[in-house]
């Protein structure tokens, strides 16, 4: 029996030889099945009707692009990041802003209660770009027709009208009026006839001041509040104010369907003067939002384009020494070919310089009767020639000879 020596360094490299096998097994059965994953699988319907083309499918070591590397810089001990990346939005320039107002443009005076405040506000922004216009809001926020101890519009009104001499009246007032009525002579309960009465008697004299000042008034309507007895209240007084200020040939602005629904409950939430949605009114249900302010007004700016006319556009430009246009001096063309004609009478029926009307002189006569000659003394019209579309006689059925 033979024994056979092995050195130390043949079985050194077989050890090694074996576990670097066994180091690279798990690696090519893993890229083995990772393969096989990518492979689609046969369908019910491949076996059917055929297998398709494999669709290609992105490996899965696909790395993400390397973002850029922003330098840094050291400040005092610490690192501060550089973005250099581009900012992919750009600055939205300002808007440019208003035009001034002319030295002689159109005043309007809005008057009334807190109501009136927001619709002054929204005036102020309809006619922003119109150089013609100025906007002159004198509103008192708890003022009303009721209390007149507290804020007397009817005796403030005049001093306003010779202060700011203003070219429209605009009024919307009687938010806070829902109270008792007090006259010199006796107190009167809402919602009675006798105060009602009394009412309306303080709306036409507020509104006759406007009226023997010989300015143009506008009053506008209250709108519908959330309360439901205070949306009844101003329904009821939007009659008054109507039929008060149409008496002085007024003009009466209902604003009620910009602010309820198709069934004409109350909105919080509706459709600005662009239809888009948003919110009108305050979270009491009695303020209002600047797009609220915005559709107020927008019931008002047509009557008051109406009224200013040419001075309420944004295109008015005023011309004076400083700004007229150049002037281009052309040398002057000779006149050639120009026939002189005297100059015709407009009333010349003709233009020839007679004095007959057409048809002043009889016809001439002729041998043939005309279709009118025909129509006029038997009643009936020649016949149409064959062919034509309204000839519709039966033609005439023709015998062959033997």
């Amino acid at each position: 029996m033979t024994i056979r020596r092995v050195s130390f360094t043949r079985l050194t490299r077989t050890a090694s030889l074996a576990l670097a096998v066994l180091v690279a097994a798990p690696a090519f059965m893993a890229a083995d099945t990772q393969a096989q994953q990518l492979e689609r699988r046969r369908t019910l319907f491949d076996v059917l009707f055929g297998q398709r083309q494999p669709e290609y499918l992105p490996p899965r070591d696909v790395r993400r692009p390397i973002r850029e590397q922003r330098p840094r810089k050291k400040t005092g001990g610490s690192i501060t990041t550089i973005d250099t990346r581009t900012p992919t939005s750009r600055a939205v320039p300002p808007a440019p802003p208003p035009p001034a107002k002319l030295d002689n443009a159109k005043k309007v005076l809005v008057i009334g209660d807190f109501v009136a405040g927001g619709l002054g506000e929204g005036l102020k922004s309809a006619f922003e770009d119109a150089p013609g216009v100025l906007i002159e809001t004198r509103a008192n926020g708890s003022s009303g027709l009721v209390r007149d101890d507290f804020y007397d519009w009817t005796g403030t009104l005049p001093g306003l009208i010779s202060e700011l001499r203003p070219s429209v009246v605009v009024v919307q007032i009687g938010a806070n009026d829902r109270q008792q009525l007090v006259t010199p002579t006796a107190k009167y309960d809402f919602r009675t006839d006798e105060w009602f009465s009394a009412y309306a008697t303080r709306v036409t004299a507020l509104a006759e001041v406007a009226t023997k000042a010989k300015v143009p008034l506008i009053w506008v309507g209250l709108p519908a509040f959330r309360p439901q007895n205070m949306t009844a209240d101003a329904l009821r007084l939007n009659t008054l104010y109507r039929t008060s200020v149409e008496k002085l040939n007024g003009e009466f602005v209902d604003v009620w369907d910009g602010f309820v629904d198709q069934d004409g409950r109350f909105i919080v939430t509706g459709s600005d003067i662009n239809g888009q949605p948003v919110r009108l009114r305050g979270n009491d249900g009695i303020g209002f939002t600047a797009p609220g302010k915005r559709k107020l007004a927008f019931y008002v700016e047509k009557s008051v384009r109406r009224l200013l006319g040419d001075m309420s556009s944004p295109d008015l430009v005023r011309l004076d020494a400083t700004n007229l246009p150049s002037l281009i001096d052309l040398p002057p063309v000779e006149a050639k070919g120009i026939v002189s004609t005297p100059p015709i009478d407009l009333f010349d029926p003709e233009l020839d310089g007679a004095t007959e009307l057409l048809g002043g002189a009889p016809l001439p006569a002729t041998s043939t009767k005309t279709p009118r000659d025909m129509l006029v003394r038997n009643g009936k019209l020649p016949d149409p020639p064959a062919g034509r579309v309204d000839y519709v006689q039966r033609p005439v059925a023709t015998t062959a000879t033997p």
